[in-house]
């Protein structure tokens, strides 16, 4: 009908005469700079790309929820756990972590997996990876090791070199390094993977009493993983073949679900546990601290528009509800400040009032105001300070975390090396990876550090032999390296292995 013909407007209301032919200056022009319209069109234009996430450039999401199955109120006081069979809704964003927005979806690569819950008191998000550790334990190592992860700044090519001269150099990385070059690092589909909290939380209950939790999201519909030559040939046949098949399996009405359990620790277990149960390199063993399900999650809604919905989604560890807090972990506390700074740069000041990072059920009460794209009503005339009598919102106490125990002399401390570090890669490569498991990793292990010089094999491969001889040996053989040397390198320790391996 008639009526419900729409009219094309500039971005501010007015009408639109023509959208196909510029003002010009008789038919051949030149251009009127007053034609307004093409100005706001072509300066809108220019304007598209925002800044690309530094980490996690390219990804997919999907809306869903998340319903409680098992009662935790003795461990959280979090509303949105208080009761079974409690649905909330969430938006999921998955994504790769090294690559730009243009890179191939089955590039070796942890996976991101971002999970905001919009819960009635607060946006709660779960920032975490589809690998349960990360490559190092200190945020003040984390731009570095992002550099070497990117381009050469000579080349700007990536550059094995800078890739595994970092890692030789980071014995901490072990363990994420031989998840990363199994068949866990290329996996076939967003849908097909786990995802973990990686790092350590708290969670509270009413009467203030905490426990230390990690969270897993285990696929129900199985792990499904590309060996290295199907990654590679993927990447030219479908470079966005992790990005299609969600969004088709969604539209096809096959919503993807994850089993939600988490690991609790109390903070006596903590206190003399075998490892440091706040190093994010690190697991809990499930011997240890056998995980117990607490719900699901569900994924049954594709986004109406990816750039509104997915590329401006910010996620941010801080975003805590109360009933979860954070732990000591120090790359999580580099983490807390570093999230939203980011996202302040790439979105701006008041990218928490964008729809899809807005809380939808609760209020914002804050006296942050202003600055660019504040798009609200910025608080009216109410007071913009605390204190204030004013009726303004007022802080309550009732909301602190529980307090613990911190001391110490104030310094840079560095972990004490040893060979702590080397038991869990190696236990992962003895106990829980097939022959085939291993045979696919050492192959991806040799196929990316063949490029590298000699003395950087050397040092990286000293350090997976002492994770497990057979493990180093076979690297070793792979790249046709001095079994016997590897082996003398492996005995040292950390600093003269450096030293006898220097440009």
């Amino acid at each position: 009908m008639a009526d419900d013909k729409k009219t094309l407007t500039t971005g501010f209301g007015m009408p639109v005469d023509n959208d196909l032919d510029s003002m010009t200056a008789g038919p051949k022009g030149p251009v009127l700079v007053e034609d307004a319209h093409l100005f706001e069109k072509l300066a809108h234009f220019d304007r598209e790309r925002i800044p690309e996430r530094v980490v996690h450039a390219k990804g997919a999401g999907a809306h869903g929820y998340f319903e409680v199955s098992r009662d935790v109120t003795k461990h959280t006081r979090a509303k949105f756990l208080s009761e079974v069979g409690k649905k909330t809704e969430v938006f999921v964003r998955f994504s790769t972590v090294g690559g730009e927005r243009g890179s191939a979806d089955s590039e070796r690569d942890p996976r991101g997996f971002a999970v905001k819950f919009y819960t009635e008191e607060g946006n709660y998000d779960m920032v975490g990876n589809n690998t349960p550790v990360f490559f190092i334990r200190d945020p003040l190592k984390f731009p570095d090791f992002i550099h070497t992860q990117k381009r050469n700044p000579a080349t700007n090519l990536k550059d094995p070199d800078m890739f595994w001269d970092f890692l030789s150099l980071t014995p901490e990385s072990i363990h994420q390094v031989t998840i990363l070059f199994s068949d866990r690092g290329t996996p076939r589909s967003y849908r097909n993977m786990n995802g973990h909290s990686s790092h350590t939380y708290m969670w509270y209950n009413a009467k203030g009493e905490y426990c230390w939790i990690k969270y897993h999201f285990k696929t129900e519909q199985g792990i499904r993983n590309f060996d290295g030559p199907e990654a590679d040939r993927m990447r030219g046949i479908d470079p966005d073949v992790t990005t299609r098949d969600l969004f088709q399996a969604i539209a096809r009405g096959e919503h993807p679900a994850w089993r939600v359990e988490v690991q609790i620790m109390t903070p006596e277990q903590a206190k003399d546990y075998r490892f440091d149960p706040f190093d994010v390199t690190k697991v809990w063993p499930h011997a240890d601290v056998p995980p117990v399900v607490i719900g699901r999650m569900v994924l049954d809604r594709n986004p109406e528009n990816y750039f509104a919905e997915v590329e401006q989604a910010a996620f941010s560890p801080g975003n805590f509800v109360p009933g979860i807090g954070p732990s000591p972990d120090k790359m999580l506390q580099g983490r807390l400040f570093s999230y939203h700074d980011t996202h302040r740069h790439r979105l701006g000041p008041n990218y928490h009032l964008l729809p899809i990072n807005a809380p939808k059920a609760a209020p914002m009460e804050s006296y942050q105001r202003d600055g660019a794209m504040r798009f609200d009503g910025n608080g009216g005339g109410g007071p913009n300070y605390w204190p204030n009598s004013f009726g303004g919102p007022a802080p309550d106490a009732g909301f602190a975390l529980p307090a613990i125990d911190v001391a110490g002399t104030a310094a840079r401390h560095a972990y004490t090396l040893g060979d702590v570090d080397f038991v869990q890669a190696g236990a992962l490569y003895r106990k829980v990876m097939t022959d085939t498991d291993r045979e696919h990793l050492v192959a991806n292990i040799v196929g990316h550090l063949k490029g590298a010089q000699k003395r950087i094999q050397l040092r990286q491969t000293a350090l997976f032999t002492k994770a497990d001889a057979e493990y180093g040996w076979r690297v070793a053989k792979g790249l046709g390296l001095d079994g016997d040397e590897v082996k003398r390198l492996a005995a040292m320790s950390q600093e003269d292995r450096v030293k006898a391996t220097a440009a």
